[in-house]
């Protein structure tokens, strides 16, 4: 599954856990797509490694921070609720809308994100 939207920087700390940073800013009309992007990252992750979300440093294989705000940094709604399986994601009125998505994971989770979504460190 290739990403068309967002493209993440990818560092490891010295445990070996992993994190990829990624940042979009789109117009209105592009957000359902980004939200689209996000919302089948998620929904993967989920699946592929049900019950095992959590702070990694707590043993658990995964975890993302999610964050969206507007042109003038007031935050906007923004959300994955796992047990549907689905993204809110609000776009800002006028101008852009700039999403910050973080995960963390596990070597194993690493690795399997990689090849999931054909993704380079």
């Amino acid at each position: 599954m290739a990403l068309d939207y967002l493209d993440f920087d990818y560092s490891e700390d010295e445990e070996g856990t992993g994190t990829w940073d990624a940042m979009a800013c789109v117009k209105a009309e592009r957000v359902p797509a980004l939200a689209a992007e996000i919302e089948q990252l998620l929904r993967w992750a989920q699946q592929s490694f049900a019950g095992r979300q959590g702070a990694v440093d707590d043993g658990f294989d995964w975890d993302y921070d999610l964050q969206a705000q507007d042109d003038d940094g007031a935050s906007l709604p923004a959300g994955f609720d796992a047990a549907s399986g689905r993204l809110q994601l609000a776009a800002a009125a006028p101008g852009r809308t700039t999403v910050n998505l973080s995960i963390s994971g596990s070597q194993q989770f690493g690795d399997a994100l990689r090849e999931a979504f054909e993704l380079d460190n």
